[in-house]
């Protein structure tokens, strides 16, 4: 089977679409399929840091077309990079795309499943759409200039017409499947897939009952907590991405709430769009339990998430059927519980009411979220259980195995059919 993917980011970049991509691609390339990967030459974090315009990695041929630089910081260049990449990606996919080869095309840049739809027909080639978000909804709920009217409608439908031409969409919630079904996309052409995370690689760290690490390791996942000074506090995690489509107005008047609780600290691991408001925030406040730190290397990961005594995950309650915070995956495999601050009946929220995982607070009950931070605290037995039953959940429903063989069966079907 050949196999093609279309993605603005690839391995070593340490996006999430990235991980997943990577994660997907050198799966099936270890199965025996020919994978190919068009991508850009950028990382997320650093435009200016260029990479080699081909590579092969692990059996899979990294194809990296030109693109502008501008970065994701300055709009009207972001829109540039992609329209550079729309360009560069479609003249490399109409080179490489044969006769049934699956090409998968994910949601970076937005709407590049119109750009890969065109080629891949005249190409006769089969389109797989792997959806990371919904765009341009995404732009019409943070009230994007010029996406609230005709034209964010008019892209809807352009966008829609691509998903029902092509053999299959993968999204990663249910909420999202059900918010592409009332757009008018085919349910039989809607396949839901979770993101994951590696289980052998983030596990539970600080937990003997569990039997899984050895003292060595145990003692390795202690390690950061020791180096940033934190062995005394309860921390409150929050690790990735602070984009604008999480809120954190909720988790900074929680914070001034607890300011004067010096054992508890809130530990900010990331960056994005938002990180230099949070902490002018929490400076305007004199919040002296607020602590940033950049991103961590992946092979740091299972550290980073296991440092926290619980973590929490932040999404826009009108994001809800347009995004899936993929941290909770992690957050999940390191045996932490969730405080999911948003639409206490959202997807992420759902998952951890039915399996008691952790806590659903609605976006601005920052009061709520400080007393169940207070209560998981000073009640260690139900933060580690609420904890084990995460781990536990994740074992059975999202391990990146598990969800690495919905992907092959997906592809296998489709290929039989073609």
């Amino acid at each position: 089977m050949k196999i093609l993917f279309l993605n603005r980011f690839f391995y070593p970049d340490h996006s999430a679409t990235s991980q997943m991509l990577s994660d997907l691609a050198f799966f099936l390339s270890n199965y025996g399929h020919e994978v190919n990967v068009i991508t850009s030459r950028l990382r997320y974090a650093d435009p200016k840091d260029q990479l080699p315009a081909f590579e092969q990695i692990n059996g899979v041929s990294v194809h990296r077309v030109w693109t502008s630089r501008f970065g994701r910081y300055f709009l009207p260049g972001r829109a540039f990079d992609y329209f550079t990449f729309y360009l560069s990606a479609a003249w490399r996919l109409w080179r490489l795309a044969e006769n049934e080869t699956i090409v998968i095309a994910k949601t970076d840049p937005p709407l590049i499943s119109v750009v890969a739809r065109f080629v891949v027909a005249i190409r006769k080639s089969q389109l797989v759409n792997w959806l990371q978000d919904l765009f341009p909804e995404v732009a019409i709920a943070l009230r994007v200039r010029g996406f609230e009217g005709w034209f964010g409608r008019w892209l809807i439908k352009v966008r829609n017409y691509s998903l029902n031409h092509a053999e299959m969409n993968v999204v990663i919630g249910e909420r999202m499947r059900d918010k592409l079904i009332s757009e008018g996309v085919a349910p039989d052409k809607i396949q839901v897939i979770h993101n994951w995370a590696d289980g052998k690689a983030i596990r539970p760290v600080r937990s003997e009952e569990l039997g899984v690490m050895s003292k060595q390791e145990k003692s390795e996942g202690d390690t950061l907590r020791k180096e940033w000074g934190l062995e005394r506090n309860f921390v409150v995690g929050y690790s990735g991405n602070l984009g604008r489509a999480h809120e954190f107005k909720t988790i900074i008047d929680a914070a001034g709430k607890l300011n004067k609780e010096k054992d508890n600290v809130f530990l900010f691991i990331g960056g994005g769009a938002q990180v230099e408001l949070v902490k002018e925030e929490g400076r305007k406040r004199s919040l002296d339990n607020l602590m940033f730190k950049p991103y961590q290397p992946r092979e740091m990961l299972n550290q980073s998430l296991g440092l926290p005594d619980v973590h929490l995950v932040a999404l826009r309650p009108e994001m809800e059927g347009l995004i899936v915070p993929s941290k909770f995956y992690g957050i999940a495999a390191a045996g932490k519980p969730t405080l999911f601050v948003g639409d206490a009946e959202g997807e992420i929220a759902n998952i951890i009411n039915r399996h008691q995982m952790g806590v659903a607070i609605q976006t601005g009950d920052s009061d709520y979220l400080a007393r169940t931070i207070q209560e998981l605290k000073n009640d260690t037995e139900k933060t580690k259980a609420l904890g084990e039953k995460a781990r536990e959940v994740f074992e059975k429903n999202f391990d990146m195995d598990i969800a690495l063989e919905k992907w092959e069966e997906v592809l296998k079907e489709l290929s039989n059919e073609g």
